[in-house]
């Protein structure tokens, strides 16, 4: 199994504005646009933004639904410096820095400066 990454589709209307990107899930995206081979390392979702979000809910729980986040596979291992949280013994990431630490260090990239 891999890492299952989830973005927010760009071009969302919230409250009757819009559209909107979500700027997190941009910043991800940026460094999938800058290391491509990561596209074929992680199972990538562009999920809508009216809640609820049941592929997220169906991994780690209603309660967890923010985006960008990503379920870690159960044979990930997480370094020290990554700070996963856990869920329906799941762990997952949702923080877009933390999201963008992990991936260069899981997978020998340069880290952000």
């Amino acid at each position: 199994m891999r890492d299952q990454l989830f973005l927010m589709k760009p071009g969302f209307v919230n409250a009757g504005l819009g559209p909107f990107y979500c700027g997190d899930s941009v910043s991800v995206e940026g460094m999938l646009g800058f290391f491509p081979e990561l596209r074929e390392k992680l199972a990538i979702t562009y999920i809508e933004f009216p809640r609820p979000r049941q592929a997220i809910i169906d991994l780690i729980g209603a309660e967890h639904q923010s985006v960008p986040v990503l379920v870690l596979a159960e044979d990930s291992s997480v370094p020290e410096s990554v700070k996963a949280r856990f869920s329906a013994d799941r762990r997952f990431i949702d923080d877009e820095k933390q999201i963008r630490q992990y991936l260069s260090l899981r997978h020998g990239l340069p880290v952000a400066g």
